[in-house]
């Protein structure tokens, strides 16, 4: 493992691109086998992976097809992109820099990671011995914010002794309910931001600041946390450094939870939650650097998604967890997959010849049974699913999780094997109706089958398993950007928006004539939205 990560992706290089998909026969191949590949209801195929079972019975398999994968992979140098990616290698091309947040859970990481996260146990050891900050203010948006919310949610759903209110909107609303409630004396604001830059960060955090002061508290800084790559940035904003906590710019913001991002979580439900997720975390990165190809839990799962979306078409792909505590982990994947993989240009610069990173979107069950299962049933579309449940509960109620589990197999039943226009002909016979309302109904009652999903059954819900879930998440990531060709590390998509946004700002706190280059109805919209000039 590298010992200093900075000096060494400052001056690596990254390799040449890697040729366009379309140009492999390796592709040509794996295409055809997918093609012809079936969803098989006798077929059974469980990988225990970091103390998670996969079954991937539901998806489309062939040995043709898990051989031309093995090809695919080898053509794509997928063993070589792997090392690369856990020694801290330059894997983030278009930025010249590592994804390294493997580093960040390894038991024996570098020096410099492992002075912070001590400093960060430290601080959080002071805080609990003293009981200080009844009341946490979690400031942070995207990466910085849907980690933490998850992690608190997954493990402080029944109530803890801190409160921890999360803003991240730049709406004034999100702020004036974050603050709502709580005692400024004691409060402790967290600012999470890589680049302590970030607009509705800085802007919320300027409003906790002035809560502070307003609110007579002798020292607001000393009541407030900043976690940033840029430390300088933090310091020049007023914020002492015993309460500054640093993070690296090899890691991506929605890979920073496992870095000091996580001190709210540690916080609100303990230092213990952090340690466990870590650990799964690296249970998992072993297994991935480990694994054979077939029985590589994370590697699977990216190729049953290259099938889904490149090859059969799947636009989108729905999350469902069957725990009510898991409610965020849907748009903590959103964010992972389509921030990484919301890309349709390869590293060598050229259109992905191929579908890339499908839509993500989903809520737990049951309540997404009553919402949207329909269309995932018989819709024209559908989409694969990612079926999530808990082997056991922490609650005191069996007959709950026996239902829970009940439908949770049952709606992936139903996906797989689907209901033939004889089985529902059947049943409206049984209940008595005449011929001719049977033959009609049953058509309506018919569900095609066939369509692919996941099953991932933790044993229980504990950090450690969250922490392997996540994980085998981001791992598949990776595979299907090397594979795709595209760098699932960066986010230009997003930074273009921000900088409009800024000029857009000025435009519409200023009296000046609106910009002759923006289209007619943005034009429009400024001159309305400003509202009356007074030339201050």
């Amino acid at each position: 493992m590298k010992q200093n990560i900075e000096t060494e992706t400052a001056a690596g290089r990254p390799v040449a691109p890697p040729p366009s998909l379309s140009t492999l026969p390796e592709w040509a191949h794996f295409e055809q086998a997918a093609r012809a590949a079936r969803i098989d209801p006798s077929r059974l195929c469980v990988i225990n992976a970091a103390g998670i079972n996969l079954d991937t019975s539901g998806q489309h398999a062939s040995e043709a097809l898990q051989e031309a994968a093995a090809d695919l992979l080898a053509a794509r140098n997928f063993n070589a992109a792997r090392e690369q990616l856990l020694s801290g290698g330059v894997v983030n091309p278009t930025e010249n820099r590592a994804a390294w947040h493997t580093a960040l859970r390894a038991p024996a990481t570098v020096p410099e990671v492992a002075a912070e996260r001590q400093r960060l146990i430290e601080f959080i050891h002071t805080a609990d011995s003293e009981r200080r900050w009844r009341n946490i203010v979690h400031i942070g948006i995207g990466g910085s914010d849907w980690g933490v919310r998850l992690a608190v949610a997954a493990f402080g759903y029944a109530g803890t002794w801190r409160r921890v209110h999360f803003v991240a909107n730049i709406d004034g609303h999100a702020i004036q309910g974050g603050l709502s409630g709580f005692d400024p004396h004691d409060t402790l604001v967290v600012m999470a931001s890589k680049s302590f830059t970030t607009a509705e960060t800085l802007e919320n955090g300027r409003r906790a600041l002035e809560w502070l002061q307003a609110a007579g508290v002798a020292d607001p800084y000393k009541q407030m946390i900043a976690i940033t790559a840029r430390p300088e940035a933090a310091r020049e904003w007023g914020i002492p450094d015993a309460h500054i906590f640093k993070i690296w710019d090899w890691v991506g913001g929605r890979f920073s939870l496992w870095s000091a991002v996580s001190l709210t979580t540690a916080l609100a439900v303990s230092a213990d939650v952090i340690a466990g997720m870590q650990a799964g975390a690296a249970a998992m990165d072993k297994h991935f650097a480990e694994a054979p190809i077939a029985e590589n839990a994370p590697v699977q799962m990216a190729l049953s998604g290259i099938v889904n979306r490149s090859v059969l078409g799947y636009g989108s792909l729905n999350i469902a967890p069957y725990d009510f505590r898991l409610a965020n982990l849907v748009p903590y994947i959103q964010q992972l997959e389509m921030e990484s993989l919301g890309k349709s240009v390869d590293i060598a610069g050229d259109r992905v010849s191929v579908p890339t990173g499908p839509a993500v979107w989903g809520m737990p069950g049951t309540d997404a049974q009553h919402t949207f299962f329909q269309w995932l049933h018989q819709g024209s579309d559908g989409a694969p699913v990612d079926f999530i449940v808990c082997a056991q509960a922490d609650h005191g109620w069996p007959h709950h999780h026996r239902i829970l589990m009940a439908h949770c197999l049952a709606q992936r039943q139903a996906l797989l094997r689907g209901k033939s226009y004889d089985e529902a002909l059947q049943e409206c016979l049984a209940d008595g109706m005449p011929l001719e309302r049977a033959q009609w109904l049953a058509r309506h009652r018919l569900h095609g089958g066939g369509r692919p999903s996941n099953l991932i059954i933790l044993q229980r819900l504990s950090p450690y398993t969250l922490g392997a879930l996540l994980a085998l998440y981001e791992h598949k990531v990776f595979v299907q950007g090397l594979v795709w060709g595209i760098n699932p590390f960066d986010q230009w998509g997003v930074e273009y928006g921000k900088v409009l946004a800024k000029g857009l700002t000025r435009m519409l706190e200023s009296c000046d004539p609106v910009d002759p280059g923006y289209d007619a109805s943005t034009a429009y919209w400024v001159e309305r939205l400003r509202g009356p000039c007074t030339g201050t």
